[in-house]
């Protein structure tokens, strides 16, 4: 029966949403022609409706949307709408470039797009507290049994606790360990008895969900369990407890539908966004180089006066989980630099695994200005747009340097290698120890998204326009 309301619910809600997108699209309508942007008939943009409809439930769908929102905060909701609304209109933008784009207006696109987001989102939050609401007034509550007794389970019942707008409500525990004493109650709720009672337990009072919450090394068959209580039609679920990597993001999948794999990750495995930031780097990449063009004469002819050898200086470097390329700059120093290198170890003003000094000898004049406007890296974006870099991203160390790291610091070389970064932006000549550096690269990939890569973005052009951090 309640997989059966789940579906009639979703259906209602996906109905809801194309009433919305509809509503979207005639408010932007009105809105567009009442400032003036002459607009042919509705009739002759209403079309989009159709491919607007199932668009916004796949992507919906897709961010988890027509699912139970009671355990997602507001910001939550808005996050996931937001990223299912851009992919949406990404979509149905270039499906409208193909067939329509010489007579649909693009004012009127941008503003439904708007209009649609922020009805959506009303709509959503809107159901959201309106069954928050009633759960806490007593309806639409789940009975939860809890097989467990220990940490684990005393802390589900707390989460639960917290969370009322859930609608979940604990109606008692089983205790597991059948080798000693039956606890009187746990967190202020009754212990009904132990786990082999299970079946009399929901036959007896009104359960919804057995939740099977066991530390690793208490371990009963639950496979019996499962049988009988599909048997029942109750629900069950089950808390993982084989490892606390408290660092590490968890996911639980099914691997070719089929097997259950637990994974721990410590970097952003989500498909969508890293699409997103791949298409933002070529887009990027492409203007660089097109920009390098513009510059290449002017650039090529100073280092060629200044000094004798190469344009180019081409560097092993190490990238994206130890993957070795090469990074390409305008050459700054002269062509000895690397052979010199070693003589002037002794006055590196870094603490740890990087090479950095002040006023490197080995730098000559226009590779000096080079450097501090950052023309120097302009080359790289060859690299970024050949997936061997990232716009924003982590330096890219030198095989040398990797081999001095620690093993925590190697979490920086986990993510691919950005032309900028929190380093460059944060004030690199003011920061001389390594560690600070690592620190900086690990903050950026614990919380990275893309909105945290366009404001790095931005941050960088403020540093080069300023000619801050750069040597």
């Amino acid at each position: 029966m309640l997989r059966e309301q789940a579906v009639l619910f979703k259906r209602i809600a996906m109905v809801i949403d194309f009433a919305i997108l509809v509503l979207a699209l005639e408010l932007a309508y009105i809105l567009v022609a009442f400032t003036g942007v002459p607009l042919a008939r509705f009739a002759t943009y209403a079309w989009v409706l159709l491919i607007a409809g199932p668009l916004w439930w796949f992507f919906l769908h897709r961010y988890l949307l027509y699912a139970s929102l009671r355990r997602l905060s507001p910001l939550d909701i808005a996050f996931k709408l937001l990223n299912a609304h851009l992919g949406a209109c990404l979509a149905l933008g270039f499906l409208i470039y193909i067939f329509d784009k010489t007579h649909f207006s693009r004012t009127l696109f941008i503003t439904f797009d708007i209009f649609g987001y922020l009805l959506l989102l009303i709509e959503k939050l809107s159901v959201r507290g309106i069954l928050g609401y009633l759960r806490k007034r007593g309806y639409n509550f789940r009975n939860i049994l809890i097989v467990g007794t220990q940490e684990k389970a005393q802390r589900l019942q707390r989460l639960i606790a917290d969370h009322s707008e859930w609608g979940l409500k604990v109606v008692g525990f089983l205790q597991a360990a059948e080798n000693e004493p039956l606890s009187e109650s746990i967190e202020g709720h009754k212990v009904l008895g132990y786990a082999s009672e299970l079946m009399t337990v929901c036959k007896s009072i009104p359960v919804d969900e057995v939740v099977f919450c066991l530390p690793k090394d208490l371990f009963i068959d639950a496979e019996e369990h499962l049988k009988d209580l599909e048997e029942l039609g109750i629900t069950v679920r089950m808390v993982l407890d084989f490892y606390d990597l408290y660092n590490s993001k968890k996911e639980l999948s099914l691997f070719h539908d089929e097997l259950p794999i637990l994974t721990f990750h410590s970097k952003c495995l989500d498909a969508q966004q890293l699409l997103f930031k791949r298409l933002i780097d070529i887009a990027g990449a492409l203007v660089g180089l097109l920009f390098t063009a513009v510059l290449f004469p002017f650039i090529a002819l100073a280092i060629k006066r200044n000094s004798p050898g190469p344009l180019f200086f081409g560097q092993e470097r190490i990238g994206e989980s130890g993957r070795k390329f090469t990074c390409w700059k305008f050459r700054s120093m002269q062509c000895d630099a690397e052979q010199r290198k070693q003589e002037l170890m002794a006055k590196n003003e870094m603490n740890g695994a990087i090479f950095k000094i002040k006023n490197d000898p080995r730098i000559t004049k226009v590779g000096r200005f080079l450097r501090k406007t950052s023309l120097d890296e302009l080359p790289q974006f060859w690299n970024v747009l050949k997936g061997e870099m990232s716009l924003v991203g982590t330096r890219p160390p030198t095989p040398a340097e990797v081999e001095q790291y620690e093993n925590w610091h190697r979490r920086r070389i986990s993510i691919k290698p950005g032309i900028t970064g929190m380093w460059q932006v944060s004030g690199r000549n003011q920061i001389n120890d390594f560690d600070q550096i690592v620190r900086l690269d690990i903050a950026y990939i614990d919380n990275w998204s893309i909105w945290l890569d366009i404001k790095l973005l931005l941050k960088t052009v403020k540093v080069v326009f300023a000619r801050n951090g750069s040597c």
